[in-house]
This record gives structure tokens, sequence and C-alpha cells, in this order.
């Protein structure tokens, strides 16, 4: 991860960094997170709990709460720690205008811009901006929106051109800090400016874009999901493997079982030959994947026992493609693991 923010750091420039964690970032620990993401300027993160976890380990830099809070108590608690709040509603603005007397919070006012999730639309955006400039409850604001597209290139129905431009519109002439790029626009559109940037799912080592390579970037898995082989036999030519007989032998085959299956996070909608790394060697998966195991196809790896190492997923097979593979989202394997799993740092 460490690697990564330095590759981010490249692409950014000037621009400083929000490293998101949230969901524990991205399913690899916050606390591990801390540690790799310790050059970035800001940590951004979802609930207010995890922001008070990450001061108690010690992160000492900004923090930004990237949907704010939800209720008067949750604002005074961010205030104290000096947490920086996204404002994207009415009922927000409200909170922090009647917070405690002495009491300030760092606005980010979020605005929609297209994506039509969180913010305020352009008819709104200029009297949100208005109220939060007009009480001393703030101690600074900035602006931010999101990209619905940033991961697509080409023209579109809500492309980053025009998103760019409704956000500029929305801005006027506000000269504070602003915040548009996530990990797509950082390293697919680096003509974009801005003050922040908030570097996401490239930050662990997966691809930004669909027609990105992770590798060509420059980025490392942060991840590695790794087993070993719990069993090898050998089936004749008709026979089947797995729940629904997906898979039948071709050929006098050698078969060998993996304890890792859905329940861990594994994709149970991962296809027959979607890779697997065995003792060295890449080899397919063969049959629906069960709940703790899955099974893979070793008849032209002779050399592979029960005992031997394998990976699911990490610097020897992409978590990319065995997203792609089983037609998921990086995001979504990553942040899908059981605890029961135990997830060690491949960079």
């Amino acid at each position: 991860m460490t690697h990564n923010l330095a590759i981010a750091r490249a692409r950014a420039g000037k621009r400083r960094i929000w490293a998101v964690a949230k969901a524990s970032a991205y399913g690899h620990g916050l606390e591990r997170a801390m540690r790799a993401f310790a050059a970035a300027d800001g940590l951004a993160l979802l609930e207010l709990e995890e922001a008070l976890r990450a001061r108690q380990s010690g992160w000492t830099k900004a923090v930004l709460l990237l949907e704010g809070v939800f209720d008067a108590a949750e604002l005074a608690e961010a205030a104290r720690h000096d947490f920086t709040c996204v404002v994207h509603s009415a009922e927000q603005i409200a909170m922090v205008e009647q917070l405690a007397p002495g009491a300030q919070i760092r606005v980010y006012l979020k605005l929609d811009t297209g994506m039509n999730r969180l913010g305020f639309a352009q008819s709104e955006a200029s009297g949100a901006r208005t109220r939060l400039l007009a009480t001393s409850k703030v101690r600074s604001l900035a602006l931010m929106s999101h990209l619905a597209n940033a991961d697509r290139t080409g023209p579109g129905a809500c492309d980053v051109a025009q998103q760019r431009q409704a956000f500029e519109r929305m801005c006027g002439d506000f000269d504070g800090d602003t915040s548009l790029c996530n990990s797509a626009a950082l390293f697919m559109h680096p003509d974009l400016g801005d003050a922040w940037v908030r570097p996401g799912i490239a930050l662990y080592g997966a691809a930004p874009a669909p027609a990105a390579d992770a590798a060509r970037l420059g980025l490392r898995p942060a991840m590695s999901l790794s087993s070993e082989l719990i069993a090898v036999r050998t089936v004749e030519p008709g026979a089947q493997v797995g729940y629904g007989s997906r898979w039948t032998a071709q050929r006098r085959s050698r078969i060998g079982v993996v304890a890792c299956g859905y329940a861990d996070g594994y994709p149970r909608s991962a296809p027959d030959g979607t890779p697997v790394w065995v003792a060295g060697r890449r080899v397919g998966l063969v049959g629906r994947v069960s709940m703790d195991m899955l099974s893979v196809d070793l008849t032209d790896h002779d050399t592979a026992v029960p005992g031997s190492p394998v990976q699911l997923w990490g610097d020897q097979v992409s978590i990319d493609e065995v997203a792609r593979s089983s037609d998921r989202l990086a995001y979504e394997l990553m942040c899908g693991l059981n605890p029961r799993v135990r997830v060690a740092e491949a960079a």
C-alpha cells in the first residue's frame, strides 16, 4: 500500500491526497492501512466510529467523513476531534448551524454534478454555500463532487467533461479547496485539477478502470488470498466435479481440492478455467465453488500434492483477473472476505 500511495503521489503532483480507507480499508484492515498511508495528507473514512478508531490508534492528520454525520451528537463529536465533515443535505447544514457555542467544524460541501446520489443540485448549490459561509460554526469550507464514469473513456450520458463543467459552474468564484478526482480520474484523466484527490481502489493495487492494467500503472497488489491443497484425487474421463456436475473430465485427470470457498469470500460465480496459482504454476478452476472448498485441474501439474501452497489472488493471479472472470469487481472481492480469513500483505 505504501508503494501504491507513492505511485498516486507521483500522479497527483502538487495536489494533496485523501487516502480512502473506508470499509476497513477495503478489507485490508484500518490499522494496517494507517501505517501504510502515513505519508498521505489525510484519511477519508465513512463512519464516525472508524474515525475515532483512527485517532485512538495514533492518526494525527486530517480525517474526512465521506458521508458526514447524521445527528447532532455525532457532529459535536466530529468537531471535538477536528474531523472534516462532508455536508450533502439541508438537514446537515442545519446541524452545523446549531452547533454549541464556540464549536466549529471543517466542511466539504458536496455538489451533485450528475451522479444523482448525494449532494446539492445546481439550483441549490449557491444557497447552501451562502448558509455555510454565513455561520461562524464553519472553520473551513471546501467544495467537492463525485464522478460517475471516470473509469470509462469516450462520451456518455454523464461523462467526465460534462461533470467537470458542471462542477466549475457550481463553484463559480469560489477560491477555496476543491476535490473531484477518485482513483479512476487520477489515473485516467490527468488533466483534471483540484487541490485534493481521493484515491481508493488504486491504493490497494487493483486497476482503477476496466481498460486499465494495474501492473502497467506501476501498482502492486496489497492483498494476497492464499490457502493450500487439502486433497488430490484422480478421476476418469466422463467423471463430473462439484455441485451441479458443471465440469466433466475429458481425459483422466488429477483434481486438487483447495481449502477456500464462497464462505471465505471467493466468488461462487467463478467459471471453469478461472486462474488459480498452485505450487509455482497457474492452473484452472473446475466445477462450482463450494462453501468451504474449490477444485482445480492438476492434470498437467504432477508435482502438486496435498499441502502445496495455493494463491487465489495476489502477485501471481491479479484480483482484477479473478473479478473479471466472475463478473464481479475487485472492490467486492476485497470487501467480501470473511473475518475467518487471514489476509497477508503482498506489498
